[in-house]
């Protein structure tokens, strides 16, 4: 079980049009059903979506943090499902790539955040680019999202092996989205595993659930709304509340790796 401290996990993608913000809204929304804290970072942030998927326009975002002056404060933006948002901007070049000192600023306005959260939830931008390694080294758990596609798998694997050989990272877990059935969805991670363990010895996966083909998710991000809001009796959010639940027993002390985190403070004297 979760201790005291804040629990921060990403959820990425090694290729756009997975989902994978979607994910990040309704596990949101989830949890915070569930009576959890949640806080969720828009981690793309040259190219924000999860402001646009709820249908809000938050009058400041990070880059206001970097380069006027606001504090994580101002930027913080409530939604009404019970969850906060830290927005990215969209279309600024400037934050396509963050700098050392940037990276730093970020970790220590998050401090900020640490006893009045219990999940923060990281929905980063997808492929192998530098703000997305980052954001994926600053988490303690990886949601890795694909789809039943040849290039989904493709680039999900290409994230791990990066991951992996090149920042140590081992432990993941695979969320699978946009399945006809059970049967594809453990096909889709049974591939990916037999890559991995073929590929890069001493990388970990772990399928956390897979969610459903589902009308009413077109429906609900045409209307900008959560699916588990616009069609909450739908099989892709009954899905989604049961990864919810399966994240709220992981127990990830023993998988932290030598990274820098978000809470490093916390994390660090937390015993």
């Amino acid at each position: 079980m979760k201790g005291d401290y804040p629990l921060v996990f990403s959820v990425t993608s090694g290729k756009g049009g997975v989902g994978k913000t979607n994910m990040s809204v309704n596990l949101a929304l989830c949890l915070a059903r569930a009576g959890k804290r949640v806080v969720l970072l828009d981690a793309d942030l040259g190219l924000a979506n999860v402001d646009v998927v709820l249908g809000m326009t938050p009058t400041r975002n990070l880059f206001h943090l970097f380069h006027e002056d606001a504090s994580l404060q101002d930027i913080l933006f409530d939604t009404p499902y019970g969850f906060k948002i830290l927005p990215a901007s969209s279309g600024m070049s400037e934050m396509l790539a963050l700098s050392t000192g940037q990276k730093l600023e970020l970790l220590e306005a998050m401090d900020g955040l640490e006893d009045a959260v219990d999940y923060l939830i990281v929905d980063t931008g997808a492929g192998i680019n530098d703000n997305v390694l980052y954001f994926n080294l600053a988490a303690q758990e990886r949601i890795v999202v694909l789809t039943p596609e040849p290039t989904s798998l493709t680039d999900a694997y290409a994230l791990i092996k990066v991951m992996k050989l090149n920042h140590g990272v081992e432990h993941f877990k695979v969320l699978v989205n946009m399945v006809p059935d059970a049967k594809t969805a453990k096909e889709m991670f049974t591939r990916l595993y037999a890559a991995c363990d073929h590929f890069l010895s001493g990388v970990s996966l772990d399928l956390v659930g897979y969610v459903p083909r589902d009308p009413g998710v077109r429906k609900a991000v045409v209307n900008q709304r959560p699916f588990c809001a616009e069609a909450e009796g739908g099989p892709a959010c009954a899905a989604v509340r049961q990864v919810a639940q399966t994240i709220q027993n992981w127990d990830v002390s023993a998988n932290l790796d030598g990274n820098i985190k978000f809470f490093w403070k916390k994390l660090l004297f937390r015993q």
